[in-house]
């Protein structure tokens, strides 16, 4: 692995998605001080993150005030994708601890990004995670992937009929 880089607390944590519905590319951003890191994530990796986020933050003290500037800044070209990401909570320091390690091949070394974010910003980070992720296309009844308005081939059907709404 390469030294990761360990932003420490940071002073904005949020998440965005561009382009079109269906081809949307899911950013997450930090900010400490001058420097903005953006990576790409899958949606599922932002979706699971959300949850995760809000299950730890109900097992604690309400935040006060959350951010309400949680739209992406320049840059928002991604330094690199996210493989992995680890989540824990420190008591000591009450705060969220994220590390994101980058998707590369087996044998290479990748980059990670070390951080920590207060209890108000992993909320917000959630909500707005949750309602990107909810604004996709829905999800098939039967198999739980996206349909795409140009047809769904459902693997719970083999792709002989389209699923029954």
């Amino acid at each position: 692995m390469s030294p990761a880089l360990d932003l420490g607390d940071l002073d904005r944590f949020t998440v965005g998605a561009e382009g079109p519905v269906g081809r949307r590319v899911f950013l997450v951003q930090c900010r400490a001080g001058s420097t903005v890191l953006t990576l790409k994530a899958e949606k599922q990796q932002v979706a699971v993150l959300a949850e995760y986020l809000g299950r730890v933050l109900a097992d604690l003290e309400r935040p006060e005030d959350l951010p309400e500037d949680v739209d992406l800044e320049e840059p928002t070209e991604p330094h690199w994708v996210i493989g992995t990401l680890g989540v824990t909570y420190d008591e000591e320091l009450d705060r969220v601890v994220l590390v994101a390690e980058e998707l590369v091949a087996e044998g290479e070394d990748g980059d990670v990004a070390r951080f920590t974010v207060t209890r108000a910003q992993a909320a917000a980070f959630a909500i707005r995670a949750t309602s990107l992720v909810e604004a996709g296309r829905p999800p098939c009844p039967l198999c739980g992937l996206p349909l795409d308005p140009s047809g769904h081939r459902c693997p719970r059907t083999n792709g002989h009929r389209p699923p029954a709404s």
